[in-house]
């Protein structure tokens, strides 16, 4: 199927695509024949729904989160793994039961997010997180790995300065500027470190990003495919080293996470938007589910570790 993406690519034709974390179910359509009753997407301002004062509903979310014996004995098994020498960061997520008052197609329109995606009856997307953009013959990826709630004036340098996160975003963006040398010259760091604030509706979040850059090989130009056949999963969502991190996570967490954690994207015939698929709720047959994590580090507490996942259940309604 990412051979489509490299045929729109070669001709020049816009077209959106949705890629899950195994790549086993790629969707890749022409612009033109997305069916805004089925797909609804919203990437940046880029989209194809217009939006009306009328759609306005509270939209109520109540987990039934995994208890914290549950969580410590993922979270122990992960931390095996570290000692082993078989991984030094993993993301490790949960699928979490929840209940809502709103439909998918409700949160969709409701929530605030640069990223939005709706697939019908089965998902949608609310992500703060972009994946990799491409302009003008450069690419940019934006990996995003930190996460506090901001409680007082000091919670954004208490963050910054915490030795865990600190080395955590340090070697995400190492893997990243690795992953981006694999289909671009020139790559450097243009901001280390940088936060962003989320309105959850009740607290506000902060997340560390960090914007890297290369020159794109001319190639990929015309093979977006190839592209993202290279650079995928997304470190974020994984951890380091990737290989064998990602076998890790498939032994360690009891669920298949489909889409959740993948990419989807907006390619115009020149230029590309992406995102990470996180933030996502998952409907099966009549039931919601939440999907959310966080990475685990030798330095990592199991209690803040399970608050983060905690805190990550959120629509961002306000």
């Amino acid at each position: 199927m990412l051979e489509l993406m490299n045929k729109y690519s070669r001709e020049k034709k816009a077209f959106l695509f949705i890629l899950d974390f195994g790549l086993k179910n790629p969707i890749i359509l022409p612009v033109k024949k997305v069916n805004p009753e089925e797909i609804k997407y919203d990437l940046n301002g880029i989209s194809n729904i217009k939006y009306s004062s009328n759609q306005n509903i509270k939209i109520e979310i109540m987990p039934s989160a995994i208890g914290y014996d549950s969580y410590y004995s993922r979270f122990q098994n992960v931390q095996k793994e570290i000692h082993k020498g078989n991984t030094y960061l993993l993301n490790l997520t949960f699928k979490t039961k929840i209940s809502l008052n709103a439909s998918l197609d409700e949160i969709f329109f409701q929530s605030r997010a640069p990223y939005k995606l709706y697939l019908k009856d089965r998902f949608v997307v609310f992500s703060p997180e972009s994946f990799i953009k491409i302009r003008k013959g450069k690419i940019y990826t934006y990996p995003m790995k930190g996460t506090a709630v901001k409680e007082n004036n000091d919670s954004v340098q208490n963050l910054l300065n915490d030795p865990k996160e600190s080395a955590e975003h340090a070697t995400i963006t190492d893997l990243l500027r690795n992953d981006l040398s694999l289909v671009a010259k020139n790559v450097k760091l243009e901001k280390y470190r940088y936060i962003d604030e989320i309105n959850t509706g009740n607290k506000t979040i902060l997340q560390v990003s960090t914007e890297i850059s290369g020159e794109l090989f001319p190639e990929y130009l015309n093979s977006l495919g190839d592209l993202f056949r290279q650079i995928l999963p997304a470190g974020s969502v994984t951890g380091a080293p990737k290989k064998k991190t990602v076998e890790i996570i498939k032994a360690t967490e009891d669920y298949e996470r489909g889409y959740y954690t993948g990419v989807f994207g907006y390619f115009d015939g020149e230029s590309l938007d992406s995102a990470v698929m996180i933030r996502f709720i998952e409907k099966e047959e009549n039931q919601y589910f939440y999907k959310s994590g966080g990475g685990i580090t030798f330095m990592s507490s199991p209690e803040s570790e399970y608050e983060e996942y905690l805190n990550k259940i959120y629509v961002p309604v306000y």
